[in-house]
């Protein structure tokens, strides 16, 4: 009897083990960071606008110009994140998260409707209304995700950086194969897809994401390489099968099959996590000092008070300190960031560098159909384009850790070797090189990934973490006025212009409604000529910046992270 009733309490004390390891799993901090990342691997619907832009176009009878337009709105939803960055501060991620999820769908099943002529022709402003929303979508995954993360690994910021926003990159080709799969070649149908996948995949991972801080640094960067050689092996499977789909007519079943190793490629990095989580669990369950491993605090930003390490804050209108900004690196207000030199100079470099890589991006289908390309090839542009987008990102984010914590190099400086990069893939298209689009996609989608990582943790660096939700958005901000000016107003107009003049040449009038097509290397050569040198004076501008910032880049950037590690260790021994 005594026996059978061990027997119960070792089952019991096993489900309770079980019980307690599975709450230990889904509030652990790698599982979050997992989580993060499959969120950001659905959220770049935004990328895949050369996909559908031609149907777009034919069924709803838009010139360029048009069809431009509503890409600039595409652009300015996919980037104006104010009001998810102001949410975050008072919202937990999940509601942000939810919210994204919600606006992805409504605006994307809408432009379905209005492309297959479920509803009547709706007028432009509604068009770009309803990409506004399908693309704003992604601020508030962006935000509740990406700041999560930053907040919860402080000192891998550049790291983690990458590996998010690479993810983000990656999302194009990934969703394009999850379309494949399901759909075939129906390019309608990626509408649809792209409105109920990503809310799907956003609301099954969102209970999860929370700011979580850690009291005792681990080696972070050693897991989060483990996470970047599985993302490099996705990345290169997505490659392969670029490739072969190129060469090789790929079936439905052909289809299905490189889908179904994407999936398993994306839950891969479960195993990491899950790995990470038992060594924290049973660290965790025993009685020692020294852990090896870190130990996690769960906190809600939102009620939690600041650690005890830190002074306590006077209360002075924010208005009075505008113009008395902190020192570089410690906590600036929004409007001090807004007020500061650098975030000015960031601002401009933002406008002109990735408002001029934008600008390639969103018309690669109309370049391409100029030059001569088949549809095939401008279908491989943009899988190639998303996956050296991802590269950028990951390499970026990685290699700018790397350098500056080893050699003190500023992020700013990586900026403006990128800039100069980009240089030479907007004249490639301006010269309309024999096969340059294909290089020119790689280098739009390189330099485009690796502006982001670098813009983001600048940000963070100089104005600390205390408001980076909303200010990593004011630094988006700048990139749809960059699009608006370089996308509609230089290369829309300059296309348009050329086509009208090839039509006249004919001999032929326009009718109400027609759309515009030009063919030659003429249509965009003018445009990324300007584009060419206004990527060069973001170059000017972000050299400014780095001779402003070397000396802050010289110092310990990560010494208060640190400072608040050691005393809180310190604080435990005492206690032990």
């Amino acid at each position: 009897m005594v026996f059978s009733q061990g027997k119960n309490n070792d089952v019991g004390g096993g489900r309770m083990k079980v019980c307690s390891f599975s709450f230990h799993l889904i509030k652990g901090r790698w599982s979050m960071f997992f989580a993060c990342l499959t969120i950001m691997s659905f959220s770049g619907a935004g990328y895949l606008f050369a996909l559908y832009s031609g149907d777009m176009k034919s069924s709803l009878g838009y010139d360029q110009t048009t069809l431009n337009i509503i890409g600039t709105f595409k652009d300015l939803g996919a980037t104006i994140g104010i009001v998810a960055g102001l949410l975050n501060e008072i919202a937990p991620p999940w509601a942000v998260i939810l919210i994204g999820a919600c606006m992805n769908f409504s605006g994307y099943f809408m432009i379905w409707l209005a492309v297959l002529r479920k509803i009547a022709k709706p007028p432009v402003w509604k068009m770009c209304l309803f990409i506004f929303i399908g693309a704003n979508s992604i601020t508030f995954s962006n935000t509740g995700a990406l700041v999560s993360c930053v907040k919860s690994f402080p000192e891998s910021r550049g790291a983690v950086l990458g590996l998010l926003k690479g993810s983000v990159g990656l999302s194009g080709a990934i969703i394009t194969q999850l379309y494949h799969g399901f759909y075939g070649q129906d390019s309608r149908s990626l509408i649809l897809f792209i409105g109920w996948l990503p809310p799907v995949v956003f609301l099954v991972f969102l209970p999860i994401v929370r700011v979580i801080k850690v009291t005792c640094k681990g080696n972070d960067l050693r897991t989060l390489y483990k996470f970047l050689y599985i993302s490099l092996g996705l990345a290169g499977f997505l490659m392969a099968m670029i490739i072969a789909q190129k060469k090789f007519h790929f079936s439905k079943a052909e289809y299905a099959a490189t889908a179904s190793v994407i999936i398993i490629l994306l839950v891969a990095p479960f195993g990491i996590a899950f790995k990470e989580e038992i060594k924290l669990w049973g660290l965790r369950n025993q009685d020692v000092t020294d852990h090896i491993y870190p130990v996690i605090n769960i906190v809600n930003e939102n009620t939690s008070e600041l650690p005890s390490v830190m002074p306590p804050v006077d209360e002075i209108s924010c208005w009075r300190t505008v113009f008395n900004p902190p020192e570089r690196g410690e906590d600036f207000t929004i409007l001090q960031a807004i007020f500061s030199i650098d975030m000015v100079l960031l601002f401009i470099t933002t406008i002109f560098g990735i408002g001029g890589v934008l600008t390639g991006i969103d018309n690669l289908g109309q370049i391409g159909q100029s030059l001569g390309y088949p549809k095939a090839s401008i279908s491989n542009f943009v899988s190639l384009l998303s996956i050296w987008n991802y590269l950028g990102r990951v390499g970026c984010g990685f290699i700018s850790e790397i350098l500056l914590v080893k050699y003190k190099l500023p992020r700013p400086l990586m900026l403006t070797m990128v800039l100069c990069t980009a240089s030479a893939g907007h004249l490639l298209i301006a010269f309309g090189v024999t096969n340059g689009l294909y290089i020119s996609s790689i280098i739009m989608g390189f330099c485009n990934g690796a502006q982001w990582p670098l813009i983001f943790a600048i940000i963070s660096e100089i104005c600390g973490l205390k408001y980076y939700a909303t200010l990593l958005n004011l630094g988006a901000a700048a990139i749809p006025i960059g699009s608006y000016i370089l996308n509609v107003v230089v290369a829309g107009r300059l296309y348009d212009q050329e086509a009208e003049r090839q039509l006249r040449a004919k001999g032929m009038v326009r009718k109400v409604g027609q759309s515009l097509t030009c063919i030659g290397v003429n249509c965009y050569k003018m445009a990324f000529l300007i584009i060419t040198a206004t990527t060069v004076f973001a170059c000017f501008i972000s050299i400014i910046l780095v001779i402003r910032t070397r000396e802050f880049y010289r110092s310990d950037i990560y010494k208060k992270f640190k400072d608040v590690e050691k005393d809180s260790t310190t604080s435990k021994a005492e206690i032990n």
